[in-house]
């Protein structure tokens, strides 16, 4: 007994020291599925000691209170059935043709509540109060919409970024990372890092156009900015700042192209090891005997479709032997066959490590394709917007799919797609092959990703990994200055040189005809 209880205080004070040594931490995340992939991130910082301040608006879907974080909200001009609303007819609309006009207007209403929700933060004076005087070390955030970045530099601090990519390549700008269109194809293009000479004139029009796009996304945020931190900058000045980009992707999924020192990759930082299914869903695997099951999930954000469509999908699924479990909140179709499974939620990563799953139906986010290629399955991919078509493309690319037009898609066209990944053994010979390569790596990319977030912390941010290109207008970066210096040498060197020649030319003719004139005259 004496010794349980001095082994207790032991373990009592080694707890006490190392949440003494632990930092502080601010967190400006994202709601919705970008959530998702920082939560793991936080909750873990939490466990090795750190405290952690989540600042969110009190209108959410994803950011609930937890054991493991500080939660501070702030007012918005909205209602969550608003923002539920919002959100699910970003989805549901993407199964119906509409003109890039009504798509653009639709987007631009969430857009603007995120902006809205940005102002909303910034001018809460009791909240920024209380950041001020906190004392943290760094902020952690995703920087889709750069609104936590605008308090990082007013509390001048360093932070960490999360993210999978920004429009228009804006984070290959932020950090000037080399980004040819030669072989890096751009966000929307669905090419791949072979390019013939018409893609790559497409893709270098993309390129050039993509910044008319970032300016109408981001340019609300210039007064914003202007307001707030009393002084001139844009949206890209403030993401040159960060400390470390964490790159939710790896070479394994993503076509190969440079990175700077201070962009860390840390695909599948979702991929965590499976738990054990709850009794419900191993009854359901169990009982699909040897044909096994076909998991079916359109993300986070979508788990209703129309009608139409889904009647269609249920056709389709009906022509397989295997059990679906299809994450589905929608009106029941009237078709639906015994072997689909309708359920409101679904363990998809476990289930995905299971070994009677056969076939992976994804809408191709990021989270969910890592979680594929974790677990070795191959996928349907139904792309519905966003980064997903490009996912998609890169997934199929490799082999390990095959990808469906949602607004052209027929049930015969669904069901041929899922026959070929189940019964062609290429697709999963190709699946395996990507998930070996990915998980033969030397640390677990959240490990990784804590690891960065924790250096920022210690050091005050990572400055040694800045690159001197920063401090470079336009002109130095593309050496410009030192070619037309050289350029000018050149050109006084021709032009000396031409002068010599015909300096030298005159004083030989000059020469010959002196020597000329005497011979004549002794002639006559």
């Amino acid at each position: 007994p004496g010794f349980n209880s001095l082994a207790s205080w032991a373990v009592f004070f080694l707890l006490l020291w190392t949440f003494s040594e632990g930092g502080k931490l601010l967190v400006v995340p994202i709601d919705g599925s970008h959530w998702l992939s920082m939560r793991p991130v936080v909750e873990r910082l939490r466990q090795r000691g750190h405290e952690i301040v989540v600042v969110a608006p009190e209108i959410n879907l994803r950011i609930d209170s937890s054991e493991h974080y500080i939660m501070k909200t702030y007012s918005v001009p909205y209602t969550k059935e608003y923002v539920e609303a919002e959100f699910k007819k970003l989805g549901y609309r993407s199964f119906t043709p509409q003109p890039f006009l009504e798509k653009f207007s639709k987007m631009a209403n969430i857009t603007t509540m995120f902006i809205d929700s940005c102002k909303r933060l910034l001018s809460n004076k009791e909240l920024i109060e209380y950041l001020e005087e906190s004392k943290f070390d760094a902020v952690f955030m995703d920087p889709f919409f750069p609104c936590g970045q605008i308090v990082a530099e007013h509390l001048s601090l360093p932070s960490v970024y999360l993210l999978r990519g920004l429009p228009c390549s804006l984070d290959f700008h932020a950090t000037l990372c080399p980004n040819p269109p030669s072989y890096v194809p751009r966000f929307f293009t669905r090419y791949t890092d072979r390019m013939a000479f018409l893609q790559r004139t497409g893709n270098l029009i993309a390129s050039l156009s993509s910044s008319l796009a970032c300016s109408l996304l981001y340019s609300p945020y210039d007064p914003l900015i202007k307001e707030f931190l009393q002084q001139e900058a844009t949206v890209l000045e403030l993401l040159s700042h960060a400390s470390i980009w964490l790159m939710k992707y790896d070479f394994v999924f993503e076509y190969p192209s440079p990175l700077m020192p201070n962009m860390v990759l840390i695909g599948g930082i979702s991929c965590i090891r499976e738990k054990a299914l709850s009794q419900e869903f191993e009854a359901i695997v169990n009982a699909s005997g040897e044909h096994g099951i076909v998991v079916f999930s359109l993300g986070s954000m979508v788990s209703e479709i129309p009608m139409k469509k889904a009647t269609e999908i249920a056709d389709a699924l009906g022509s397989v032997p295997q059990t679906v479990l299809w994450r589905y909140t929608g009106k029941v179709p009237p078709n639906l066959p015994k072997n689909i499974k309708l359920v409101k939620w679904l363990p998809q990563n476990d289930l995905l490590a299971h070994p009677k799953t056969r076939a992976f139906i994804t809408h191709g986010g990021s989270h969910g394709v890592y979680e594929g290629i974790c677990n070795a399955v191959p996928m349907v991919l139904m792309p519905l917007f966003g980064d997903q078509m490009d996912n998609a493309k890169r997934v199929e690319s490799r082999g390990a799919g095959l990808t469906l037009n949602i607004l052209e898609m027929t049930s015969k066209d669904i069901s041929a797609a899922l026959k070929a990944v189940i019964n062609d053994k290429k697709y999963k010979e190709n699946i395996k092959r990507l998930s070996d390569l990915h998980l033969d790596r030397p640390i677990h990319p959240l490990d990784l990703a804590v690891h960065w977030v924790e250096f920022v912390m210690r050091h005050k941010g990572a400055p040694h990994l800045r690159p001197a290109a920063h401090d470079l207008n336009w002109i130095q970066y593309h050496s410009l200055d030192v070619i037309a210096f050289l350029l000018a040498v050149v050109l006084l060197s021709l032009f000396i040189s031409l002068k010599c020649c015909l300096f030298c030319c005159r004083r030989c003719c000059c020469k010959k005809g002196r020597t000329r004139k005497p011979t004549k005259s002794k002639s006559h």
